[in-house]
Order: structure tokens, then sequence, then C-alpha cells
């Protein structure tokens, strides 16, 4: 900033008696934030923000520093130290990012891996594997339910199982709940 700015900056931060308006800062992007007194309100102060020229209304973009300081959240506005350290901050959180990102990029997933999965069981009686290994897996546990998936035969469901099972007690889809009629509580 230049030398002529600054002062500018200095003698219209000034709280005198007779202005209207006085100057609280400015941000990194050239925009001057603002105070004045609102004599329709209670002499309550006003907060604006001024964007710099050339700067179309849509095309503002303020630091929620300034935002939490115009909505009066925050009592002080920010330092221009703190401005930069909230902009590095940024920085570090966007590398930090990517560096987690490409992490997960170069780390196969189990899902993504299909060389490393295991084949399914086999389907026909001719194949090799059936008659190996049959002995041990039909021990293993939860067998019975591959078993039946393999060979092709319907396995019983249960309620965990099947979205769409439905107990006997449950009232059918006609139901309608009864009407309340309230009675006198006994004392």
């Amino acid at each position: 900033m230049s030398p002529i700015n600054s002062l500018w900056f200095k003698w219209k931060s000034l709280r005198l008696p007779w202005r209207r308006s006085f100057l609280v800062g400015y941000d990194l992007s050239g925009n001057t934030y603002w105070e004045f007194k609102d004599t329709l309100n209670s002499g309550r102060f006003r907060r604006i923000v001024k964007p710099r020229s050339r700067t179309h209304y849509s095309d503002l973009e303020l630091s929620p520093q300034w935002h939490q300081w115009l909505r009066y959240v925050r009592p002080k506005p920010p330092s221009i130290k703190e401005q930069q350290d909230d902009i590095q901050r940024r920085e570090r959180i966007l590398l930090l990012a990517e560096i987690q990102r490409k992490k997960w990029e170069t780390e196969q997933s189990q899902l993504d891996a299909p060389a490393t999965q295991q084949s399914g069981l086999p389907t026909r009686t001719s194949d090799r594997a059936i008659k190996v290994g049959e002995e041990s897996r039909m021990n293993a546990p939860g067998a019975d339910a591959l078993w039946t998936k393999a060979r092709g035969r319907p396995e019983a469901s249960t309620a965990k199982e099947d979205p769409f099972f439905r107990p006997k007690d449950v009232p059918g889809r006609k139901w309608q709940p009864e009407p309340w009629t309230p009675t006198s509580s006994k004392r």
C-alpha cells in the first residue's frame, strides 16, 4: 500500500464527532469496511463494505473474518496479519488434502483389486475343486449357506437377510389405526 493511501486510511479511521462514517479496515482484496451511526434505529452503528472500484457486487468475495464482523458475530475487525495467516492456513489445508488424495490413490483397495479376490465357489460337480476340498469346505463355519448358493439350492431366509421378510403378526397394508377417544382419568 502506498504511503498516501495509508495516510488517507488513518485520516478516515479517526472517530471525529462531525464524521458520519468511519473507516474500520480493509482486506487483502482492496475492499474497505465502514461503520456509521444509524439515526433511524436508535443510534446503532451499522457496518458495511465498499468494494474496490471496478468490482461488481456479484463478484465480491468476503473473507470469513470480515463476514463475521459485518454480522456482529465478531466485535473487533480482523487485522491484516490475521487475514494473511488465514490464507496460509487454507493453502496448507489444500496441500494436505492433495497429499492425502494421492496417498489414497496409491493404496489399492480390496474392492478395486480383482486379482486378490477369491474366485467364487464352483457350480458344476465336474469341477476338480469340489472333489479335492469337499470335506474341509463342509466343516467351515457358514459353509451351509455358501454350499447351497453354489449348488443352486434355495436357502432359508431369515428376517435379517431378507428385506421383504414380514412376520405373521404384522398387520396388512390396508390396516388403519383406530380413532382415539380420551377418557377421564381416575383419581
